[in-house]
């Protein structure tokens, strides 16, 4: 089932989102339809505050692009992207490498922005599975980027505060305008 995706400033996108402790199926419902809604939106990351849920899930799909990457490791060994895409995971440890780089972002709650976005380009994340077991994923480019864009949804952390100074002051009105528009199509 599609959900709603809900839009900045709805206070479940600042939450400290809660772990999951027992994989029930209404997780496993909502993993599932939090893929729908991605793909609905054409999106490669949604992360369970978008969709008002509290709780430290999120999934990625960034298989619409296979050379978004030059690596993936898994648990230590080579692996196949695609073969692993799409990812549903829980209660994620991120470990950020030393280098950085700047690229543009969006965010499905936040529809019509972008930004430049200075992230790691490497990534170390240590997550859950529905089944119980525990990865570790080690990665870079595209799909580095979107588990710090999802990982940082569930800690409260939205794209817009990794802004530069100056893009937030540029970016001060047009939120302010994006916000009257989606309140606009919200009573419509």
């Amino acid at each position: 089932m599609v959900l709603k995706i809900v839009r900045y400033p709805t206070p479940v996108l600042r939450a400290q989102c809660r772990p999951v402790t027992e994989v029930t199926p209404e997780i496993r419902q909502l993993a599932q339809d939090m893929i729908e809604t991605m793909r609905d939106a054409n999106g490669v990351g949604l992360a369970a505050p978008q969709v008002a849920q509290d709780v430290q899930l999120a999934v990625i799909d960034v298989s619409h692009n296979p050379q978004c990457i030059s690596y993936l490791r898994i648990n230590g060994e080579a692996a196949d992207m695609m073969a692993h895409m799409p990812v549903i995971f829980l209660n994620p440890k991120l470990e950020l490498g030393k280098d950085k780089e700047s690229d543009e972002e969006g965010c499905l709650s936040f529809p019509s922005l972008r930004g430049q976005i200075r992230r790691s380009t490497g990534v170390k994340v240590t997550f859950q599975k529905l089944d119980g077991s525990t990865e570790t994923w080690e990665t870079d480019g595209l799909l580095a980027r979107a588990f710090q864009h999802e990982i940082d949804h569930l800690n409260g952390v939205l794209f817009i505060d990794r802004m530069s100074a100056t893009a937030k002051v540029t970016l001060k009105s047009k939120l302010a305008r994006l916000m009257r528009e989606w309140e606009e199509d919200d009573e419509a």
